[in-house]
């Protein structure tokens, strides 16, 4: 085999292999895997196997995996464990933001993250930079590419939350989502 042509094999196979790994992890299953996880212990763990397995590099499926790590923190009752989980989604969320730091989809998952870690734990640094651009992305919606179900969990979620003042929720509020 020529040199272009074992280079051509090598790449393809290395494109296949990575298209076969993104097949497994699809966002909106991946969506509903959070939603139920957030909610249900055996949820949770089969979301964080699965989610362990994942070593790929996209950002939003990265966000999915920084949760995972996050909604285990919930479920595990040893305190050593439930900061290591909380240390590893952070770590993971940094990573997936630097891929993509404008993506509302992570913002909104590290926001969720840390509106629920308590305060003394001093770690809850991006809530608003977070909120800021999940915000900014649901008054374009629908050109901000955000999915429709999605951005009204977005929206009702701050909406509901204490994080947000009496202008921003009134903002949200009038969306037309």
């Amino acid at each position: 085999m020529s040199r272009l042509t074992t280079t051509i094999v090598f790449t393809l196979s290395l494109l296949a292999v990575q298209a076969a790994a993104f097949t497994n992890y699809k966002l909106p299953e991946l969506r509903q895997e959070y939603l139920a996880a957030s909610n249900d212990e055996d949820a949770a763990k089969d979301f964080y196997a699965k989610m362990e397995k994942y070593s790929g590099n996209h950002a939003v499926i990265l966000g999915y995996k920084a949760a995972s790590e996050a909604v285990m923190a919930k479920y595990v009752w040893n305190p050593y464990f439930k900061m290591k989980h909380l240390k590893t989604a952070a770590g993971l969320f940094e990573e997936a933001i630097a891929r993509d730091r404008e993506e509302p989809e992570i913002r909104f998952l590290r926001f969720v993250v840390e509106s629920h870690i308590p305060d003394y734990l001093n770690m809850s640094d991006n809530l608003e930079e977070d909120k800021a651009i999940v915000i900014k992305n649901l008054v374009k919606h629908p050109e901000s590419g955000i999915n429709t179900e999605l951005a009204r969990m977005m929206r009702d979620f701050l909406v509901a939350k204490d994080r947000c003042t009496e202008q921003e929720k009134q903002v949200l509020q009038k969306l037309k989502i």
